[in-house]
């Protein structure tokens, strides 16, 4: 569904030049449902903006299904915006207009699209649980409400592509369960692709797989141990839980053989700029350097 190669995108103004992505290669398979997680600054937001067509990277390769979205035309660019992807924010004030009711939010994106489909509109808003609360408008409506609102929004388009950029940073954490079982049940039963971008490493751990970036560049991922675990079942319901109980972490070799060695192990060996490295025919074995001889 996703393809990234050595993407970069260069922010530039007339006294400074911010390199936001430097190389960036990830793949995301149709129908899967991941995240990424990343510092402030990282370039996690700059990639999901990419991949929404919000923004246009300056080097490298950005394939989502039939679009190439280095050399895409701004007419085929509001196409692929109109009909692939759908987009949530964490501040929901951008997606949701607030003299009109809840339906009416969900079928505005549809008339100005020409795709008007009122029973369309109530069936999102069934499935996001505001069956009860269509003709209310946004001040009756409590922030989780209006959260859910904005993914039925996001839906309108029929996308096959969800990019969510901390969807659950303004709820509590039942209303953060609640949005996730929507992704879940979207994500099983109609197979839409979903990327959500959290630094809310409980969430994160709700998923299949989560890439990591730092300084630009994806640097490691977790894969779950049991994918047939369900996230929120019996076991797992009401505790929390961190990434690292349910995924195991793998480093991300880019295209010439580098890797990112996350900076705690490195801090943990006192290792800065250079370190010993050796094969010993099974593994790579990399320790402090010895003392350089001047």
């Amino acid at each position: 569904m996703i393809i990234c190669e050595e993407l970069v995108k260069i922010y530039k103004t007339d006294e400074i030049e911010v390199v936001a992505l430097k190389g960036l290669n990830i793949s995301i398979t149709s129908g899967e449902m991941m995240a990424i997680i990343g510092n402030s600054g990282s370039g996690k937001s700059t990639l999901l903006n990419i991949l929404g067509g919000l923004d246009r990277p300056s080097a490298g390769a950005v394939q989502v299904g039939e679009w190439n979205l280095l050399k895409i035309s701004d007419d085929d660019l509001v196409q692929y915006k109109r009909t692939t992807v759908g987009f949530i924010w964490q501040n929901n004030a951008r997606n949701l207009v607030p003299y009109l009711t809840a339906l009416e939010n969900v079928e505005m994106p549809m008339m100005l699209s020409g795709q008007y489909d009122r029973a369309y509109a109530k069936q999102l808003l069934e499935w996001v649980g505001l069956k009860e609360r269509m003709g209310n408008k946004l001040q009756q409506l409590s922030g989780g409400e209006q959260q859910r609102v904005a993914i039925a929004i996001s839906l309108s388009n029929k996308p096959t592509l969800l990019l969510a950029d901390e969807p659950t940073g303004s709820v509590d954490s039942k209303t953060s369960d609640m949005i996730m079982d929507i992704f879940r049940k979207l994500n099983r039963e109609l197979g839409v692709t979903i990327v959500i971008v959290t630094h809310d490493m409980e969430l994160a751990s709700k998923v299949d797989r989560v890439v990591a970036i730092r300084d630009g560049m994806t640097s490691t991922e977790f894969i779950k141990r049991n994918p047939n675990l369900d996230d929120l079942g019996s076991e797992g319901k009401g505790q929390s839980r961190m990434i690292q109980d349910v995924h195991e972490e793998y480093v991300v070799l880019d295209r010439a053989g580098r890797l990112q060695i996350p900076k705690a192990y490195l801090q943990a060996l006192k290792i800065d700029n250079k370190a010993s490295m050796e094969f010993d025919g099974e593994k790579i074995i990399i320790r402090p350097p010895k003392i350089l001889n001047h």
